[in-house]
């Protein structure tokens, strides 16, 4: 599984640490430069802390000429709740029409449709009960099944790393695991610890 990380640390050395490759995430809570001009990216919108509609656009038109490597943009949603997300969703898209665009399961997601045909990426966001249910574990296998690129939002335990690597997330990003190496490589540690059934 794929890293993402929003970070000032060396990319280089996070990806030892974490022993799994590691791309960039772009966020307008961090409005970070992107660092590898020529490599895969993507974009969070920032709703988990609070959703800034110029810093996001703004950020997405800084990025332009890197659209071509960008594997997905979330597009903006609301934390806890599918159906608002769904509604937020169908207002934002034709904005986001140009960019690959990645819609965030939310709590309640079991029970609205995701809209797969004009996304690229399945976003597993929600809350961490919801996360770690059967329901976001359903998304996960719908994407896998569909074609689509499946990323988990807060991912900072090597537990959560290893139960979604597990599923077939293709990436993940932490905030945890964008600032510490400790937390990096706990999951590099996991990893490498002998099973018991395998």
């Amino acid at each position: 599984m794929i890293v993402m990380l929003d970070t000032s640390s060396d990319l280089a050395e996070a990806s030892a640490e974490l022993g799994c490759p590691v791309e960039e995430l772009l966020t307008p809570l961090t409005a970070r430069r992107r660092k590898r001009l020529d490599a895969h990216w993507c974009c969070d919108n920032g709703a988990f802390a609070k959703f800034d509609p110029v810093a996001f656009v703004g950020l997405l038109e800084r990025n332009e000429a890197g659209r071509p490597l960008c594997r997905w943009v979330a597009v903006p949603d609301v934390v806890g709740s599918a159906i608002r997300t769904l509604e937020v969703f169908h207002g934002w898209k034709r904005r986001l029409a140009s960019w690959p665009l990645a819609y965030v399961a939310q709590d309640g997601q079991e029970f609205h449709p995701i809209p797969w045909d004009d996304i690229q990426a399945i976003f597993i966001g929600g809350t961490t009960e919801w996360k770690l249910g059967p329901h976001a574990a359903a998304c996960v296998k719908a994407g896998k099944a569909l074609g689509k690129w499946v990323h988990v939002g807060r991912i900072n335990t090597p537990g959560r790393f290893e139960y979604f690597d597990n599923l077939g997330a293709d990436s993940c990003d932490g905030s945890g695991l964008a600032r510490y190496s400790h937390m990096r490589k706990a999951i590099y540690d996991l990893a490498r610890q002998p099973k018991l059934f395998t």
